[in-house]
């Protein structure tokens, strides 16, 4: 792993435990894996077939299962969306209403929770059934509305 700046993940798993570790934000993503830096010192790759989510916490001893469901619309600006696993478990999330900001390898959202132990997550597109845009939050179409023309019944008073 390049650089110095190491984040701690927890990497989901379907059919395994969760794996802890330290990720390089600008490099973790490879062609096929996840590369993972173990409290141990060594270095995982983890295959995208095996990981279901990329959590980027706050501590390794926190909950990263809460707050998957928005309970009402975000405040976040960007595509509020609902992603179905392929074990059939879903989560909500808010992504950047920006193409370019996609990488080909999944998606990078913030939770429902961003103030709980989960900051950022990263799925798989592997890992996903479903992905459906329930909402735009913050549009820049929205705050452009065209004024009314005035009534041609209404005298002009000035």
């Amino acid at each position: 792993m390049a650089g110095s700046t190491a984040k701690k993940v927890v990497v989901r798993r379907f059919d395994r435990e969760s794996l802890n570790g330290f990720v390089n934000p600008f490099s973790y993503l490879q062609p096929h894996t996840v590369e993972l830096l173990k409290p141990d010192g060594s270095l995982v790759l983890v295959p995208y077939s095996e990981v279901k989510s990329v959590c980027f916490v706050k501590d390794f001893v926190g909950d990263t299962d809460v707050g998957r469901i928005f309970m009402t619309r975000p405040k976040l600006e960007g595509l509020w969306i609902r992603m179905v696993f392929n074990d059939g478990e879903t989560m909500d999330g808010v992504m950047p209403n920006n193409l370019l900001s996609w990488d080909t390898a999944g998606f990078a959202v913030t939770p429902p929770e961003p103030d709980g132990n989960n900051q950022k997550v990263f799925v798989p597109r592997q890992a996903l059934r479903s992905i459906q845009v329930l909402g735009v939050v913050g549009s820049p179409l929205r705050g452009k509305k065209k004024k009314a023309a005035p009534d041609p019944g209404q005298p002009m008073l000035f």
